[in-house]
């Protein structure tokens, strides 16, 4: 990763990062719709993947990866 950027460029890419993985693991899972991914489900599967537990906003940037993907 580049050196000298903000701290707040190194948490957003880490959040996208950390939003993807358990969007991929959702869509393994066959949960296809955005709908059906509650913030409970995505912390479940964070759990089971052994991901920190993801906040609001992450929750909302996996539905946006899953909705993304659908299209």
């Amino acid at each position: 990763m580049p050196a000298g950027l903000p701290r707040e460029w190194y948490e957003n890419h880490n959040r996208r990062l950390k939003a993807m993985r358990l969007a991929i693991s959702l869509l393994d899972t066959g949960t296809y719709d955005a709908k059906r991914a509650t913030n409970r489900k995505i912390r479940t599967m964070a759990v089971r993947v052994g991901i920190h537990r993801p906040s609001n906003l992450t929750c909302r940037m996996v539905r946006a990866f899953i909705i993304a993907n659908a299209g």
